[in-house]
């Protein structure tokens, strides 16, 4: 089997020929640049932005449209969007040069905090001219309008912690609304941007086309790996009776390591199994179990999470104390788990592509002590292009879904990050307040007009 992986892979390496769209800004691409997939134009805005320690300003509310035809008009947005789509500033040679430092493939990790030192010039501080925003050579020329506005705003990802609605001493009140049925506040949006195709796409032409004859075997030696039975852990509990916190931790542990056993069966079946060493694998899952677990809970397994096990955590009544002592942790995770079960709700995530997306964020060649770096390298960029070729091939009437569903994994990357800084103990209360919120917009998606703009499941 890795033989015919290895027969294919050049194959499935960039072609000039594709159509493949820029992540940025939906031109055609013409590669992989500072890992990522993107248009010549953005790969050099990009290089030019950082090379030059371009601090820009955004005169609107910093959610400018991003589009071929747009794309120049705000500087500010355009390169925010480099940053949240995961391209690699690092990967820029320093003497400006062509070529980068290295050739990541796919979205890098970065933090909101990265981003807003990057956007308000915090970064490039002390070898910034002071007014390095307009022009200024730029062959991307912003509109007249785009001026310097008051103060910088962070981006709208580091808005999350910065905008909510209730402050620290306010985090009792807003954990007991959860369980009262009242819905959370609208300050859930994090990354807006990742909700804008679903009123565009419908005005766009479907381009129909054939999937590319390598993607095909590939994606299904993806699925065929994934153990899609329901999970195993009992998760019924008796009509009025009341789970203690020590009862609701022994679950999730207990939980947690059937889902850990099946992404340790999973790594067996993986069609490049092979290719890579004993070692680097137990390296990658080590790092990246976490996110694994969260991945297949919010998809292949989310009837039973948000359903069975919501059940459950109904059943649990924190204490005043343990409300009182909800971390700061908490409450961010909380959010942003709440924010990532309605996109994952709203797109609607196939198998096919559910399966890619868990092998792309698997083989993530930035995690130190791994030795085989090229070879991950290859088979990061071979399934990046399969789910690519996948999601526009099954979907075509979404030109945006892939970059959408791309976007998806820092976010869950992030989040499993911030789960190891929640102590153990608020835990239970985390699940409960998160699956609670989730239940609760389903219910109101059912007796409201539906979100999802899929129309089939893909599979």
């Amino acid at each position: 089997m890795s033989g015919l992986c290895q027969e294919h892979s050049h194959e499935l390496l960039y072609d000039p020929a594709d159509q493949r769209t820029c992540l940025i800004c939906g031109d055609r691409a013409t590669g992989l640049h500072y890992g990522i997939i993107s248009c010549e134009g953005c790969k050099g805005f990009f290089k030019r932005s950082i090379c030059n320690k371009r601090v820009y300003r955004c005169s609107r509310d910093k959610n400018c449209e991003m589009s071929r035809k747009q794309r120049n008009r705000c500087q500010y947005c355009r390169l925010l969007k480099c940053l949240q789509m995961g391209m690699n500033r690092k990967a820029i040679r320093e003497d400006g040069m062509p070529g980068g430092r290295n050739k990541s493939i796919g979205p890098v990790q970065i933090t909101e905090e990265e981003i807003e030192r990057i956007m308000s010039g915090q970064e490039f501080k002390e070898d910034a001219p002071e007014h390095t925003w307009g022009n200024n050579g730029d062959s991307d020329h912003s509109s007249p309008s785009n001026g310097a506005s008051e103060g910088n705003q962070p981006s709208p990802a580091s808005t999350l912690s910065s905008n909510r609605s209730v402050e620290m001493n306010g985090y009792t009140a807003a954990i007991r609304d959860q369980y009262i049925n009242t819905s959370m506040s609208t300050h859930y949006q994090l990354l807006p941007h990742l909700f804008s195709y679903a009123a565009q796409s419908g005005l766009l032409a479907a381009q129909p086309r054939s999937l590319y004859p390598q993607s095909h075997p590939l994606v299904l030696q993806l699925v065929a790996a994934e153990d899609l039975a329901p999970l195993t852990t009992p998760m019924l509990i008796e009509d009025g009776y009341k789970v203690t916190q020590v009862e609701l931790f022994a679950l999730l542990c207990r939980l947690a390591d059937e889902l850990l056993y099946r992404q340790i069966s999973w790594i067996k079946k993986l069609p490049f199994f092979c290719e890579l060493s004993i070692e680097d694998y137990t390296c990658l899952l080590s790092s990246t179990w976490q996110e694994l677990i969260l991945l297949s809970c919010l998809t292949i397994y989310s009837a039973q999470v948000f359903g069975d096990l919501a059940d459950v955590t109904a059943k649990y009544t924190p204490s005043d104390d343990e409300l009182q002592g909800f971390s700061e942790d908490g409450m961010e995770v909380m959010e942003r788990l709440i924010y990532l079960f309605r996109k994952f709700h709203q797109l609607k995530i196939s198998n096919e592509e559910y399966a890619c997306m868990k092998a792309i964020n698997f083989l993530n060649q930035d995690i130190r002590g791994l030795s085989n770096i090229s070879q991950l390298e290859q088979l990061n960029k071979r399934y990046w292009y399969v789910c690519q070729d996948y999601t526009e091939y099954k979907y075509p009437h979404q030109p945006k879904r892939f970059p959408e569903i791309m976007m998806c994994l820092p976010e869950i990357r992030c989040i499993a990050g911030k789960l190891v800084n929640v102590p153990l103990e608020q835990l239970p209360l985390l699940f409960k307040a998160v699956l609670h919120s989730c239940k609760s917009s389903l219910t109101s998606y059912r007796t409201g007009p539906s979100p999802c703009v899929t129309t089939s499941s893909g599979n």
